[in-house]
């Protein structure tokens, strides 16, 4: 298996389409458009095995406000691992180009997490947000207590309060 890191830019079409297959199948009806969305603009991690793409996850800058601050946030999105090659190491072979670009060029790592991924990310030094956590929209800030339990940093230099408050910037779709 290998695994290469680019920009959304160089995807290019038949390589945007190959990984809109591939979350499709992972995610079926759950993969939105505005989940596309989420998962462009920022790099990627692409796992390929003999060319076919198997895994995928991607890190997007976001700002997270924490502690009277902007922070900076590499914001993990769309892993996914083609059906067939799950329970083989694929999800931890992208995901560490994916945490060595946060770590290094971000203040912060955050990401959402379905309730069978929760042992992974922790297993994976990723830290679970007990604390309240809102979002930036148009109207104001709005608390999102649906998505307590689910939320990971992924702590870096920059002092984080678990327990603390953690908003994050306004987008179409799930906030978090």
């Amino acid at each position: 298996m290998d695994v290469d890191v680019v920009h959304t830019a160089d995807l290019g079409p038949d390589g945007r389409a190959d990984l809109h297959g591939l979350l499709d199948l992972a995610y079926g009806d759950d993969f939105t458009d505005a989940d596309w969305e989420h998962a462009l603009g920022g790099m990627h991690a692409l796992a390929r095995d003999g060319g076919a793409l198997v895994g995928h996850a991607a890190l997007v800058a976001r700002r997270l406000l924490h502690g009277g601050r902007a922070l900076r946030a590499g914001y993990v999105e769309a892993v996914a691992v083609h059906p067939a090659h799950r329970r083989r190491g694929v999800a931890g072979a992208v995901m560490d180009p994916v945490e060595r670009l946060a770590r290094g060029g971000h203040e912060v790592g955050a990401l959402g997490s379905s309730e069978m991924a929760l042992a992974f990310y922790a297993g994976r030094g990723w830290q679970l947000w007990r604390g309240p956590l809102h979002a930036l929209t148009p109207s104001g800030i709005v608390e999102t207590p649906d998505e307590r339990g689910g939320i990971h940093v992924l702590p870096t230099d920059v002092p984080l309060d678990l327990d603390g408050d953690l908003t994050c910037d306004w987008r179409d779709g799930d906030v978090w």
